[in-house]
């Protein structure tokens, strides 16, 4: 919603700007789209990691 009325901001404000903005938007969401992907892989590699090292402390709270 915040990205549309930016949008309708810059539409009244600079019209060329806007179309030059909503031509390029897809463009750069595929650009950064790899770098989303590393992101939740390494997110989920350090939540593995963190899970493996309080395995040792949850098994020990359990008893």
């Amino acid at each position: 919603m915040v990205k549309f009325l930016l949008f309708c901001i810059l539409l009244v404000l600079s019209w060329p700007v806007a179309l030059v903005a909503l031509l390029l938007y897809p463009l750069v969401w595929l650009l950064l789209l790899p770098f989303r992907l590393v992101g939740i892989a390494v997110g989920g590699a350090l939540q593995l990691v963190w899970a493996v090292v309080t395995l040792p402390a949850r098994l020990l709270r359990a008893l």
